[in-house]
């Protein structure tokens, strides 16, 4: 089965675009911005500054859909890693693998629901009978949701978005990928280092891609007193995906314990 939300970004077809929960085709899908930025690009006629108060009504809709969707979601684990990576590349059956796993250990997955490494793991996810979620984002070559999600938001708002994957997760798990996923992957120790969500373990799946990372994080940013030991301990590097899940696991126990 193949669907639109499953293709890469150059095999989208054309004529299409998501503005939020909504779909767009043909003359009504051509547009050269996207909500995010028209919010934060201050330029332009000062009538726009009368449009912002109004713009908080749609960020509160926002924040309601997402609560309300996911507010019964069982424990669940965030899986990041880039929408480039092909069907056929070592990463690929690697998200899938952990996609099963996790799975297999009583956890629904979520990702950003776009194809790649997040298609992977909702495919592996899915495959083994268990919840898969999408989380998706209005973009400029616009993406959609890869058909293994069982559950699928799509934001217009990245801040609406991020606070979903973290409120709504027991872990992250990281694989190699892009931006996107360096800005989440940081963003989650911030929160976490600074007691803004509850001590949750963020996974580096792949030493060989994000090794040279972690080594500048514990020596560079170490050394150089920007960070204490007890921040590097945020970070757990392997290659493996029983132990990822098994770092997963005995996390959500001691929280368990905890509470």
């Amino acid at each position: 089965m193949t669907t639109s939300g499953s293709l890469r970004p150059e095999e989208k077809q054309p004529g299409e675009r998501h503005r939020g929960p909504v779909t767009l085709r043909g003359a009504h899908a051509i547009e050269s911005t996207t909500t995010d930025q028209r919010l934060l690009d201050s330029r332009g006629p000062s009538d726009w500054v009368h449009t912002d108060p109004w713009r908080v009504l749609r960020i509160q809709a926002e924040f309601v859909e997402g609560f309300g969707m996911l507010a019964e979601l069982p424990r669940a684990v965030t899986v990041f890693g880039s929408a480039r990576t092909s069907r056929d590349h070592g990463d690929y059956a690697q998200g899938r693998a952990l996609g099963t796993a996790l799975a297999e250990a009583g956890f629904a997955v979520i990702t950003g629901g776009g194809p790649g490494v997040m298609e992977a793991a909702n495919k592996g996810c899915s495959e083994a009978g268990g919840f898969s979620v999408g989380l998706g984002i209005e973009l400029p070559f616009e993406q959609g949701l890869n058909e293994w999600v069982d559950l699928g938001i799509n934001f217009r708002y990245f801040f609406a978005r991020k606070t979903m994957f973290v409120k709504y997760s027991q872990a992250f798990v990281c694989l190699p990928g892009g931006f996107g996923t360096l800005d989440e992957l940081f963003e989650a120790l911030t929160l976490v280092q600074t007691k803004k969500v509850t001590k949750f373990p963020v996974v580096l799946l792949g030493t060989e891609y994000w090794g040279g990372l972690y080594d500048w994080i514990s020596k560079t940013v170490l050394d150089a007193g920007n960070i204490g030991k007890k921040d590097l301990a945020l970070l757990h590097l392997t290659d493996d995906v029983d132990d990822a899940v098994q770092v997963v696991n005995e996390a959500y126990r001691a929280w368990e314990e905890a509470h």
